[in-house]
């Protein structure tokens, strides 16, 4: 068996779980997310774990069995403490301010860049420098950081634009080094 679709997953005090045959309904203090998963994989509430089984050896159960699993942990992990995904801007003048609902950006182009926040996403600018988008749903606030950078990707020149904390810029030689060895 798959040992992540073979772990229970715990549910927390103050999160109420429902499944409704291969419709799952979580609720939690961040927030409510639902989900439908293949009607073929089983989910099923005993006590306060969630158990997901597969009916066969087949490679699609197989892989079935541990995506659906991960994706009921992180409804719950998400209504819980939730997700947040922090961008870094890079560039001389570069500079990210929230107004009311929107994230205004300065990135070098002859205008500024707005971009609205969405439901179930809040961001927060902690310095001009930095966004940080926060939500319930894992794969939105991931979409939705990726649509932030995608406004100035990170040239490899001299690093300027937006990227992820955590990225890592592979940094290229201009053409003043090519011929020095």
């Amino acid at each position: 068996m798959s040992r992540i679709g073979r772990k229970p997953i715990e549910i927390p005090a103050g999160v109420d779980v429902k499944v409704n045959g291969h419709e799952v309904v979580v609720k939690g203090p961040k927030g409510a997310l639902d989900m439908t998963f293949h009607p073929e994989i089983g989910i099923a509430l005993e006590g306060n774990e969630i158990i997901v089984s597969r009916p066969s050896e087949d490679k699609m159960h197989k892989s079935l069995h541990g995506l659906t699993r991960t994706l009921i942990s992180n409804m719950v992990q998400g209504v819980t403490a939730g997700f947040s995904k922090e961008l870094e801007i890079n560039g001389v003048g570069y500079r990210a301010a929230k107004q009311g609902k929107n994230l205004v950006l300065t990135l070098g182009y002859s205008h500024q860049v707005i971009v609205p926040e969405i439901d179930g996403i809040t961001i927060e600018v902690p310095a001009p420098n930095k966004v940080i988008v926060h939500g319930a749903d894992k794969q939105q606030v991931g979409q939705f950081a990726a649509e932030i950078r995608e406004k100035r990707p990170p040239e490899p020149y001299k690093g300027k634009g937006i990227k992820y904390v955590d990225e890592v810029i592979i940094r290229k030689e201009g053409k003043a080094g090519k011929g020095k060895k």
